[in-house]
């Protein structure tokens, strides 16, 4: 897990970009605003890519850096804290928030030694519901009508508010009684645990309520902003609690 005094800036993911063009255009971006860890998942023509090296005059070593990811929880896994942008209204319960509110969160993150990073969909169709639900909290960027901002241009606009935000941090952080932030992995396991003992007991049925229902609980659980200690815990109270229903639905008989 990255120390506190390692962690000097978000990463910047970009999940399925369709062109090299714009995937260089971040990345050089990334370098005029101070940023370096760029993260693809699943870029459509692979990579390396020869356009986006053409494109990304000057940021040849972010590109060298590039991390390529299957899934978007794998690339989010040991973060802490996570924006997700999206321009159309999800009917989510999470906090929207314009990009310089997002650049002051994200260094409030960073004063408290979290990991962070933000989340941009592909050019095509943006996030799905899904990823936009593994983030924290989501950034739109406000626009005169027209929504729709090229890739290049949303991360520019991104790592320009990180980067006005300057190195001032809060006088304020969050108490987690002593215990660490919890990262991304760790919370995801946690999902899964709760998931598939809820759905053992039928409370995710119907079928057709299983997905609104499960990102609901995701983004109520992303609120809390557990720590690692409270997801240990949780997770134990979810033990007792099955072993508990387990034990009394034993016949007498069966019964040690």
């Amino acid at each position: 897990m990255p120390q506190p005094d390692s962690i000097i800036a978000p990463a910047i993911i970009l999940s399925e970009p369709q062109l090299g063009e714009n995937i260089g255009a971040a990345a050089r971006a990334m370098a005029n605003f101070g940023l370096s860890d760029l993260r693809l998942v699943r870029p459509r023509d692979g990579w390396p890519n020869h356009k986006a090296e053409s494109m990304a005059a000057g940021a040849a070593d972010i590109l060298a850096g590039v991390q390529i990811f299957a899934t978007v929880e794998d690339a989010v896994a040991e973060l802490h804290y996570v924006l997700a942008t999206t321009a159309r209204d999800r009917s989510m319960p999470k906090t929207i928030v314009t990009p310089g509110e997002g650049a002051a969160r994200l260094k409030r993150a960073l004063s408290e030694g979290k990991a962070s990073a933000v989340l941009f969909g592909g050019e095509r169709s943006g996030l799905t519901n899904h990823e936009i639900a593994l983030a924290d909290e989501i950034i739109s960027i406000p626009t005169a009508g027209f929504s729709s901002l090229n890739l290049g241009q949303a991360v520019m606009l991104v790592a320009y508010e990180w980067f006005k935000a300057g190195d001032a941090t809060p006088s304020e952080t969050i108490d987690h009684g002593g215990g660490l932030p919890v990262p991304r992995e760790e919370l995801f396991r946690l999902f899964e645990h709760l998931e598939g003992e809820l759905e053992k007991g039928g409370f995710l049925h119907p079928p057709g309520t299983r997905p609104g229902t499960i990102r609901n609980l995701r983004s109520l659980l992303h609120r809390a902003r557990l720590s690692d200690q409270e997801v240990k815990t949780l997770r134990g109270v979810i033990v007792a609690l099955t072993k508990g229903k387990k034990r009394d639905a034993m016949p007498e008989s069966e019964e040690k």
